[in-house]
């Protein structure tokens, strides 16, 4: 049921009245898409797709409000981008059922402005973008926003006042199958790193003001480059490659951003598939989601019976693995409570976010919050 709970609005004034700031993760949830025999395909019963309001202060974490909104599990987890104060989420819909044959999908170019204030949330605005809207981040000034379309090549442009968003134009990185897919600003905000998992490399945006441009550069990492977080303090970038689906073992690549020009440093590899990836607050640590072969049919060599959540220990350009734990099957994205002790993780088949405690070493289940259907993308306000 698509309620809000009292307990929402209860909550953000409880924050404000203590003078503690609210927090909360975004999850979008796709009613549209399951998996058959390891392929894509529209369940025999679809649901609306919805977003969900997270307490990730609360033990276990808990569902504050649900609200109805075009979501997608296409491109990477990065879907969902939450303003600093966390007075309003972005939204993205990469794909939709085709009105012309209802069992098949077709790009989406919908981005949803969901305001948080009100009790319960809803959505305040739909701004179209390009095809196939993935990625989608908001700079820590809160006045800037883009959005990857993976099925056009390029990158929409947004500015931002009091929560009110503004068409500023799209930049073309490449041609419709380069597949802009992730995108995370420096902290400064003055550049911007977009994936490209269609040909395989990293583009340089450059930003000044409301004004962006594609520099002509690119980094090259690994296979198909998905998902990248940036570190808080802003000296590491990490990047997803997720290679080409076939069995073998994928990677992680780390940039450094203090190097004049920031380059790739070091790949390392983490299994199959890394779908999600998400640096701790304070850069210690990244969490990585393995699909492991969860997603492919049960006929499969290379199938697995669960996913795996990894987290591993930055040590300069190294990545030493501190912890893993087995999750459910094609399991989206991650985020990491404030404090960096909580992590939640969706599982899309499951239709459920599990939570964990981190204590440096361990992860050990902290709950399981239900989802009337796939989670799909997630994100909390950027440390």
């Amino acid at each position: 049921m698509l309620v809000g709970r009292a307990a929402f609005g209860a909550a953000l004034w409880l924050a404000a009245a203590g003078g503690a700031r609210a927090e909360i993760a975004v999850s979008a949830n796709d009613g549209k898409a399951t998996l058959e025999n390891g392929a894509q395909v529209v369940p025999g019963a679809v649901v609306p797709d919805t977003v969900s309001v997270i307490d990730l202060s609360a033990s276990p974490p808990r569902v504050l409000s649900e609200i109805a909104a075009p979501a997608s599990v296409a491109g990477p987890p990065s879907s969902v981008a939450v303003a600093p104060d966390e007075s309003f989420a972005l939204v993205t819909a990469a794909q939709k059922l085709d009105p012309k044959a209802p069992k098949t999908f077709a790009p989406d170019d919908r981005l949803s402005v969901i305001d948080l204030r009100t009790s319960p949330p809803k959505v305040v605005a739909t701004h179209p973008v390009g095809p196939g809207a993935a990625g989608v981040s908001i700079n820590r000034a809160g006045t800037l926003a883009l959005v990857a379309n993976r099925n056009e090549g390029t990158v929409s442009v947004f500015t931002i006042k009091a929560g009110v968003l503004a068409d500023a134009g799209r930049v073309r990185l490449g041609d419709e199958k380069s597949g802009p897919s992730a995108i995370a600003f420096t902290r400064d905000g003055k550049t911007a790193y977009v994936t490209r998992d269609g040909d395989w490399r990293i583009s340089v945006l450059t930003i000044d003001g409301d004004t962006v441009a594609y520099a002509k550069r690119d980094l090259f990492a690994g296979i198909r480059p998905y998902g990248i977080d940036i570190t808080g303090e802003g000296a590491l970038a990490a990047v997803a490659n997720i290679g080409m689906g076939m069995g073998d073992a994928d990677t992680v690549s780390l940039i450094d951003l203090t190097a004049k020009p920031p380059r790739v440093v070091a790949t390392t590899t983490v299994g199959q598939t890394p779908e999600g990836l998400k640096l701790s607050p304070d850069g210690a640590f990244l969490a990585v989601g393995v699909i492991n072969g969860s997603n492919k049919a049960a006929s499969s060599p290379f199938y697995s019976e669960h996913g795996l959540l990894k987290i591993y220990r930055i040590s300069g350009f190294d990545l030493v693995k501190v912890a893993e734990a087995e999750v459910g099957h094609w399991c989206q994205g991650i985020v990491w409570s404030r404090d960096g002790r909580t992590l939640l993780t969706q599982c899309m088949i499951e239709r459920e976010i599990l939570a964990f405690s981190f204590d440096g070493s361990r992860l050990a289940p902290a709950g399981t919050i239900r989802t009337g259907n796939g989670p799909a993308g997630i994100r909390t306000a950027e440390p």
